[in-house]
């Protein structure tokens, strides 16, 4: 519990990038997962350092099932998974940064799970994350698992060498969609259409792109929901992103524009689809919620 897992376990290259610390079986398909997360990140961390970011909440949670899948169901370190559904509600008041780095604990229980022979080919886990007793946050994660080979052939050839991002447009100001530096802003400027942008796919990224892929992840799609949901919201009305109910409906690709539009369903509540050539990538609800005077210092 000293140390960060192996890398490789919830496939990152870098050790920093590295949420989870250890695990332990509390029951029948049940697990506990420490992690520890840092005071001070690009993304992850509030640009005045006083509160974490929901989606570290969410990359947490997306690491601690992978760690999971390869030491307790032994799915060998090739095989790739695939989000089908991830919904997660944070809790915002308790993800104040403190005086030291954070160490949450990741309470796991798997559902649904199928085999084919001896091997996972999906399931879905619902976890609790808490900190010093109070629950941070509630997530429903859905997956599918397949081998390398398996996945090649989905991808119909399609590599981290063989596909190349499209030029990345110039972005939406940094302060409007609750970042610190240009350089993490995912939506690009657009003067033509309210709540509609470009999605801006940046490859030398070095968090959404931790190692080369072969299409865009579900971390840079959920970003985009989130920046999205900023923007409409306008950053200086008191309300931040604190849920997200999604669905990823098919492989984002590197090579294609992708386009995201936000609408407001009412109730605190947007919706914002991601498309490509027409076709429906991922759609995500986004809930939001007055910032707290306390984390925010306003």
């Amino acid at each position: 519990m000293t140390a960060s897992v192996p890398r490789q376990l919830v496939h990152r290259a870098s050790i920093a990038e590295t949420f989870p610390t250890g695990w332990s079986r509390t029951g029948a398909d049940r697990f506990s997962v420490s992690a520890q997360w840092p005071r001070v990140h690009c993304l992850h961390v509030s640009p005045d350092r006083s509160v974490y970011d929901p989606l570290l909440v969410v990359e947490t949670v997306r690491q601690a099932g992978t760690l999971l899948n390869h030491t307790e169901y032994k799915v060998p370190l090739d095989h790739r998974f695939v989000l089908q559904e991830f919904r997660i509600t944070t809790f915002p008041e308790h993800l104040g940064v403190g005086p030291t780095p954070a160490e949450p604990t990741v309470d796991i229980t798997f559902s649904d799970i199928r085999h084919r022979g001896r091997r996972l080919v999906s399931a879905r886990y619902e976890a609790d994350v808490r900190l010093g007793g109070e629950l941070l946050a509630h997530a429903d994660v859905a997956f599918t698992c397949t081998s390398g080979a398996v996945f090649s052939r989905l991808r119909g050839g399609r590599t981290a060498a063989t596909v190349s991002a499209l030029p990345v447009p110039p972005g939406l100001p940094a302060a409007d969609v609750g970042r610190g530096s240009a350089a993490d802003v995912v939506l690009a400027l657009n003067q033509q259409a309210e709540g509609y942008w470009q999605l801006r796919v940046d490859t030398g990224h070095a968090v959404f792109f931790d190692h080369p892929l072969d299409h865009i992840p579900g971390m840079l799609l959920l970003e985009s929901a989130q920046q999205a949901a900023w923007a409409r919201t306008g950053t200086g009305r008191g309300l931040m992103p604190v849920s997200f109910d999604t669905t990823f409906h098919q492989f984002a690709e590197l090579d294609l524009p992708t386009w995201i539009e936000s609408t407001d369903e009412g109730d605190g509540t947007l919706k914002v689809v991601g498309t490509q050539e027409g076709r429906t990538v991922f759609e995500c609800v986004v809930g939001t919620a007055e910032r707290s005077a306390i984390l925010y210092g306003e």
